[in-house]
């Protein structure tokens, strides 16, 4: 066989994106990032060891649009990880494994973690 008749592989690009494997993706990239809003929530913690000026600065910075726009990002992708690595545990059971199910489940988590990212928002006063 020469090298020109080779079968070419099929790439990424040619396969239509579904709900799981965008879900499934979605969830590696929020835990990632929740990984580096610890960082700041450790920062916050530090800053309460070092006294009230450092605390006072922190917040000052904490305070402004985008860092509330950022947090409110951040709840929202806690939210779905959360919602998400449950909807792992219900499948490790056994439940929500039909196509039709899985596909609705990851629906819903969309759906409620941006109902529980408003509530969670509005209840810390980042809205």
């Amino acid at each position: 066989m020469k090298k020109e008749n080779l079968p070419i592989s099929p790439h990424l690009q040619i396969y239509k994106p579904q709900i799981t494997s965008v879900l499934s993706i979605t969830h590696r990239i929020t835990g990632f990032c929740l990984n580096i809003v610890l960082f700041f929530f450790a920062l916050w913690l530090i800053s309460l060891s070092l006294g009230k000026n450092a605390y006072d600065f922190l917040i000052g910075i904490f305070s402004s649009f985008p860092a509330r726009l950022i947090f409110t990002i951040s709840i929202l992708g806690f939210c779905y990880h959360f919602l998400n690595g449950l909807r792992h545990i219900l499948w490790d059971f056994g439940f929500f494994l039909e196509i039709k199910s899985s596909t609705l489940s990851g629906y819903f988590v969309i759906l409620f973690s941006i109902f529980l990212t408003l509530i969670l928002s509005f209840k810390i006063g980042l809205i």
